[in-house]
């Protein structure tokens, strides 16, 4: 029996790397009765029964899954932003950020486009890089010519397994095929009447980058906070989360509570108040949505 992780998944065959060497396997015939799908980013064990050919017996526990696109055991999701075309939205970002917060994923911010800017916008972009990079987290800011700059991003992908997220349009598969130029992903023109890009997607493989590894697919298709339970949010904002300690209650939502550290830490600025504002639209949100059965 042989150990190692799952690389491509295409047309019932999964690709398993182990050492140097990569098998072409299937899946047990009770994975499908269990209906349990093995995903590209699987650790699994697999039988080889000949040089070309192998079955996974069995897929180790995953710390994380994705549906879009359909993958297990990422360590880093990079949020593409564009500074224009489409305009910077943090209320879009911060959508991705608790999102990927949710799943255990570690977020880099990279924003995009910043030599089309007007000087302004420049500086708006730059305040909330500053912002952002105080609640903890890693933010680029790029040009629209990507290959110049990868050497100063190579440190992001070592070791590291990840996905790239952001809305159409932004520049992540110009970002992917800056990557890895023979991946030749068709980048999706802006189509300008809707405002977005055309979706460009195919199977899912993890490729070897700068030392790590990259979902060749763009993630995180789906907004909505589907899966996300109100008791989650405050923790997929970690300056919320830091502050939630000294909140009075034990329990304490940060929205109606009195003496609430969140609403406190808000109201001195140790909080952007944008961030707080995208809290309690993102719980009204969850509060409203109609319950699963």
């Amino acid at each position: 029996m042989a150990e190692g992780r799952i690389i491509k998944a295409l047309s019932g065959f999964y690709y398993v790397k182990s050492g140097e060497t990569i098998y072409q396997c299937r899946g047990r015939g009770v994975f499908r009765k269990k209906n349990i799908t093995p995903l590209v980013g699987d650790f699994v064990s697999f039988d080889i029964n000949d040089p070309n050919e192998g079955y996974i017996m069995e897929i180790k526990p995953r710390s994380n899954e994705l549906v879009r696109p359909p993958i297990a055991n990422l360590n880093q999701a990079i949020i593409v932003s564009s500074a224009k075309d489409p305009d910077f939205s943090a209320t879009l970002l911060d959508r991705f950020l608790v999102l990927i917060e949710a799943k255990n994923i570690k977020p880099v911010i990279f924003i995009t486009k910043m030599d089309i800017v007007s000087s302004s916008v420049k500086q708006e972009i730059e305040t909330y890089q500053k912002e952002y990079q105080q609640i903890g987290y890693d933010v680029e800011l790029l040009s629209s010519k990507l290959p110049a700059q990868l050497p100063k991003l190579d440190h992001y992908f070592t070791d590291n397994v990840t996905v790239i997220a952001g809305q159409s349009g932004v520049g992540k598969t110009s970002l992917l095929n800056a990557l890895d130029p023979t991946l030749l992903l068709k980048t999706a023109e802006i189509s300008k009447s809707l405002g977005r890009g055309k979706h460009t997607t195919r199977h899912v493989e993890l490729i070897d980058v700068q030392g790590g590894l990259v979902a060749d697919t763009p993630g995180f298709s789906a907004l909505e906070f589907s899966e996300l339970e109100l008791e989650q949010l405050a923790g997929c904002f970690p300056e919320i989360r830091e502050q939630k300690q000294y909140c009075k209650f034990r329990g304490c939502m940060h929205v109606k509570e009195p003496k609430c550290a969140v609403k406190q830490a808000v109201d001195q600025g140790a909080i952007p108040a944008y961030r707080y504002k995208h809290y309690l639209n993102f719980y009204e949100e969850i509060q409203l949505r109609k319950p699963r059965y």
